[in-house]
């Protein structure tokens, strides 16, 4: 039960394949012979059997016997025969790589998998390779070399196009894998199981769409989460949307929330084909998240100050050397040499200058990373000074990337640089792009780590008294609400609005403005008019009562004329937002397909599509991520002291933000939305204008509470919290675990006892690997859920005053099967706290959670002589039986 469930996929110790008269290779299909070639070209480990279906005599036979996997590359009309047999062969897997099938013909495919049980991959892909395994289950040409890079493509030609690259730069794989559109096993699955392949130390993805976003965002979070990841994406759309009723619908592209999306889950984006190869060289030389200072170590100005200005092109800092370590440095270095800003050894550098700057460079903390650029010179031989590179790196902890220039005379060079895996370039550009991956990937996984909840630490909204407006909007067969009523729905989570109220006559519009106190500003309300301005429907900074009536009766004339068939309900009357030097912004929400609500901000005011200034981000939010969004924005460098005017109070905006996070969470019903203008100075911020445009909530997954199907990314399940009463006296915290317990997880396993952690993980390792520890840490609340409890303690601290620390004492978790309707738990209690209830306690929590997520049944494996846990799970009510598949074991169920 500890094996991933596409390893008969990933890695079969069986292989039964369907693909004609192999022994006569003149009646075979191209992808049948090209794979023939492929499976026999290197001797694989494993059993493998070539089979002919339409060979009388064989079915029975083939019934009778047992295979992990099932390759087929028949003609189409004998796909669905062969699948059936591998069905009834008890294949766990198969793989059809044969082209040319329709979606019809697919869809066929994955009834008959799904009924056989069996995990499909393919049809109209190239297949897979498994290089340490020998394994070359593909028509995408001979075998890769075996490396730590995975390769996930949704195009058969790019797949061959970049196994062609990396056989000529010395890149190897883990797996390689082209999946065809229609596949039952999709990319959200295979990025699972990478995520946990210990023979993967870095994943690129090409991909030209997805259709569900919550899996594989869950996927992708959990891969990028253990190891890097690289994604390019094609089909980039251009924003704007024809249909759409608010600025922020017109604005936004898709491609930009897949921007958003990708940040979110911790991967990188490259926009081209060679920022891609790029990329894998520094993924292949295992490179981890660093900061965005670079330094340049030259032998000629010209190149260096090249990729100084590309620093700066594409915002990253040149490192430079603190005063220390370069006063250090510089008798070391030829007379001409200067360190500055570059540091540039001059035209007369050797090795030995190279070996020193470099090191130098490397131990300075100011500096993340080394590019070192070689330009010919005369009497320096270009592989003597590889060699000092690939010297230095053994001893490096910060990326070190090359940049030869030339041809013919460094290309022995090159070729030292990619031996000893030190990424080399063939231009200053291309090698800062590369570092800028890393970087970014380093700023993505700081997003990575954000698991808000679906409501703030903030005063409690009126979800109720909100949701009560959208159905009666709803009801009346509206998707627009009114500036009244959007007010009212922002105003029921607490964000500020200016005062308005509804007029109906120019009598009753001076009444109010009276009472209100001048000046006043007056707005057409209309469910038909989108944008007042267009039609003159908005007047601003109005005076007197004579200003209000005149005002009233020429609007409602020019509004009439302009938008004949509107519906005009009257005209708002609201309080002039009293600021001198505000700034405009707008926050905005649309509704991607397939990754559903985004949460925009960036300029506002009437120019706002002209400015086209957006920053995007998926909710759900906090503090972190809403001022991650706001700086990112253009109209964010406007917000400081400026020309007089105090800095902007951005803290007010986030505070709006997190709101609109949270009408976000709790409202599945928000389709648009557009709080235009929000001002803001140093006093705080408020909404002058609101439009919001909703429609019926997407349709819950049955049997599951509380899903926020509507969301791409799971807000962490705050609901879980409990406090329950420690046996013998004292407290404890149940709730769910989030990336910060890392640290306390890592303590909490170093304490164990040898047994304690044997019968837990079935190993003696005194602490969890990086990738385990991550992988426990931030976890997919939609398909795996983590229980801690959590002991506050008084210990005497650093200055010797007693402090309250947090100790985790206990974890529970279950991981979703595959079917999906079962789990499998795991549990552990530190020795000190074994006793006093808290594995019944865990167990009954992690338990109602899986009731609460819909599954009907959980279950274990439990060492046969690990008593303690056999009494309790005796205790629980579950069955207890031996495991057929290892009489150490026994297998624990309950029903939930």
């Amino acid at each position: 039960m500890d094996k991933h469930y596409l390893t008969p996929l990933f890695a079969p110790q069986s292989i039964i394949v369907f693909a004609g008269q192999v022994d006569d290779p003149s009646s075979l299909s191209p992808r049948a012979r090209a794979l023939h070639q492929a499976l026999t070209a290197q001797p694989y480990a494993g059993a493998l059997r070539f089979v002919d279906t339409r060979t009388t005599g064989t079915l029975a036979d083939l019934a009778q016997t047992g295979y992990d996997l099932a390759i087929i590359a028949l003609p189409a009309p004998e796909i669905a025969a062969a699948l059936e047999i591998a069905g009834r062969m008890t294949c766990r897997a198969a793989l059809v790589i044969t082209s040319g099938i329709t979606a019809e013909g697919a869809a066929e495919l994955k009834k008959i998998a799904r009924r056989e049980g069996v995990f499909l991959m393919g049809p109209n892909g190239l297949g897979l390779q498994r290089p340490h395994l020998q394994l070359n289950a593909s028509a995408a040409g001979p075998l890769a070399r075996a490396g730590s890079l995975a390769l996930v493509s949704q195009s058969g030609a790019l797949t061959a196009s970049i196994l062609d690259w990396a056989s000529q730069n010395g890149v190897g794989f883990s797996s390689v894998v082209s999946l065809g559109p229609n596949t039952l096993v999709d990319m959200a699955q295979v990025l699972d199981f990478l995520a946990n392949d210990r023979h993967t130390q870095s994943i690129v993805l090409y991909l030209e769409g997805i259709s569900s976003a919550r899996p594989f965002m869950s996927a992708l979070r959990s891969a990028a989460n253990a190891k890097p990841v690289v994604v390019l994406k094609a089909g980039r759309k251009p924003a704007g949307n024809a249909a759409a009723q608010t600025h922020s619908g017109a604005i936004v592209g898709s491609d930009d929330v897949f921007d958003a999306a990708l940040r979110r889950a911790g991967a990188v984006r490259v926009r081209s084909f060679v920022e891609l190869f790029s990329a894998a060289k520094c993924l292949a030389s295992r490179y981890r998240p660093v900061g965005n200072r670079l330094a340049v170590v030259t032998n000629g100005g010209g190149p260096g100050v090249l990729a100084a200005d590309w620093l700066n092109e594409i915002h990253l800092e040149l490192g430079r050397l603190s005063p220390e370590p370069a006063g250090l440095l510089q008798p070391q270095l030829p007379a001409l040499a200067s360190l500055s800003d570059l540091i540039d050894l001059s035209e007369e550098a050797t090795p030995a200058h190279y070996r020193a700057a470099i090191e130098t460079a490397a131990r300075d903390r100011q500096i993340d990373g080394v590019l070192a650029i070689f330009s010919p010179k005369e009497g320096i031989d270009a592989s003597e000074v590889a060699q000092a590179l690939a010297e230095v790196k053994r001893g490096m902890g910060k990326p070190l990337l090359s940049c030869w220039m030339g041809d013919a005379s460094v290309v022995a060079g090159r070729g030292i640089l990619n031996d000893a895996g030190i990424p080399t370039f063939r231009t200053p550009e291309a090698a800062v792009g590369a570092f800028g991956n890393i970087a970014t990937f380093y700023k993505n996984q700081q997003l990575l780590q954000q698991t808000p909840p679906p409501l703030s630490a903030m005063a409690k909204p009126d979800i109720e008294g909100a949701r009560l407006i959208i159905e009666n909007v709803l009801s009346e067969r509206r998707q627009v609400l009114t500036e009244m009523e959007s007010k009212t729905l922002l105003s029921a989570f607490h964000i500020p609005v200016t005062q308005t109220i509804l007029a109906r006559s120019a009598n009753e519009a001076m009444m109010i403005a009276t009472q209100l106190g001048f000046p006043v500003a007056l707005k057409i309300d209309s469910p038909d008019i989108s944008h007042k301005s267009d039609v003159d429907g908005v007047a601003l900074n109005i005076l007197n009562a004579t200003g209000v009536r005149d005002t009233f009766a020429d609007m409602m004339q020019t509004v009439s004329r302009l938008k004949p068939g509107a519906r005009i309900n009257g005209v708002t009357v609201q309080t002039m937002a009293r600021t001198r030097r505000g700034r405009e912004v707008c926050v905005g929400l649309v509704t991607d397909d397939p990754f559903g609500p985004v949460i925009a901000f960036g300029a506002g005011g009437t120019m706002i599509e002209l400015i086209d200034d957006r920053a995007m981000e998926l909710p759900p939010l906090n503090q972190f991520l809403a001022r991650h969004l706001i700086e990112r924005s253009r109209v964010a460098e406007t917000l400081g002291a400026w020309r007089g005017a105090a800095p902007a109070d951005i803290s007010a905006l986030e505070q709006i933000l997190l709101r609109v996070s949270e009408m976000v969470c709790a409202l599945p019903q928000l389709r648009e939305m557009d709080i235009n203008p929000v001002i803001v100075d140093e006093s705080g911020a408020v909404a002058v204008d609101a439009r919001i445009v909703i429609d019926h909530a997407p349709q819950a997954v049955s049997g599951r509470a509380n899903t926020y199907s509507h969301l791409a990314i799971l807000p962490y399940p705050a609901r879980y919290e409990n406090v329950w009463p420690l046996r013998g006296g004292g407290e404890y915290t149940v709730r769910p675990i989030h990336p910060d317990d890392a640290q306390m997880l890592q303590k909490m396993m170093s304490h164990l006892s040898q047994e304690s952690r044997y019968f837990r993980f079935i190993s003696s390792m005194v602490e969890l690997p990086p990738s385990m520890l991550a992988r426990f840490t931030l976890i997919d609340y939609d398909r795996e859920m983590a229980l801690v409890a959590v002991f506050r303690e008084r210990r005497p601290g650093a200055t010797g005053h007693m402090e309250e620390t947090e100790r985790i004492v206990g974890v529970s978790r279950y991981v979703t099967n595959p079917d999906p309707s079962s789990c499998e738990f795991a549990l552990v209690v530190a020795d000190d706290f074994s006793g006093k209830g808290l594995g019944t306690r865990l167990m009954l929590s992690i338990m109602d959670v899986a009731r609460d997520q819909g599954l009907s049944e959980i279950e274990g494996l439990v060492l046969a002589h690990n008593p303690g846990m056999l009494k309790l799970m005796k205790s629980l009510g579950f069955s207890i039986k031996p495991f057929a598949e290892d009489p150490d074991f026994k297998l624990v169920t309950h029903a939930l």
